[in-house]
């Protein structure tokens, strides 16, 4: 036994049939814009549709030119409002978070430990990171990465090799290296011809604690 179709979708169903008449399209106008079968549009126009999702309702507003907002009943407003250009002295800025900065790792510890924090700083949104450290020296400078930058962390316990990633040795600070583990040896390579190579071998294996993946960088200026 159906249920009834709920009054939410009912009206988002009177407003997509009322829309649509306005601009004298038909059922299969929209559903070929949407890329979906008449049937859908059908449904949906009728209320009984089971789950609306949300980039289906997303779809049929761009085709029949109102706001999705206005469709689904959060606003009374049906119209697209333009976005105001900027002057060109303003540049929009993308989304940001914050994310801890950690200073030294304390031994034993969880890297996010209230303690290890010495600040937090801005990342954009987009990015997947889960802190950050500051790098110290010119070890990495052949990537990019200069004494006094800020390296954004993606926490993981592996990495692949090649790859920059923070690493503690024992009860060191962690560092910043590439990392290669071949045939049980490690090496953390910096970028930096001048330093060479670390290398662990049988039981120093041990002191290696891959503590996250680096993502992405930023030059600090003063």
């Amino acid at each position: 036994m159906s249920s009834l179709p709920s009054p939410e979708n009912i009206e988002l169903g009177r407003r997509i049939r009322q829309r649509r008449q306005d601009l004298q399209k038909t059922q299969g106008d929209i559903a070929t814009q949407v890329g979906v079968a008449i049937s859908t549009i059908q449904r949906y126009e009728a209320g009984t549709i089971d789950r609306p999702k949300l980039a289906v309702i997303q779809a049929i507003a761009k085709a029949i030119s109102v706001n999705p907002d206005w469709l689904v009943g959060k606003t009374d407003d049906p119209q697209i409002r333009p976005l105001r250009l900027l002057p060109s002295n303003v540049v929009p800025l993308p989304p940001m978070k914050k994310v801890p900065l950690v200073g030294q790792i304390a031994c034993g510890t969880p890297i996010l430990a209230e303690q290890n924090i010495d600040d937090y700083v801005d990342l954009p949104g987009h990015i997947r990171a889960d802190f950050a450290l500051t790098c110290k020296g010119e070890s990495m400078i052949g990537a990019g990465i200069r004494d006094g930058d800020v390296v954004y962390i993606r926490q993981q316990e592996e990495v692949e090799n090649g790859q920059i990633a923070a690493i503690m040795v024992g009860d060191e600070e962690a560092t910043l290296k590439r990392f290669y583990l071949e045939n049980g040896v490690i090496q953390l390579v910096a970028e930096n011809p001048a330093i060479p190579p670390k290398v662990f071998i049988g039981e120093s294996i041990g002191q290696i604690r891959v503590v996250g993946l680096a993502v992405a960088y930023t030059h600090i200026i003063e």
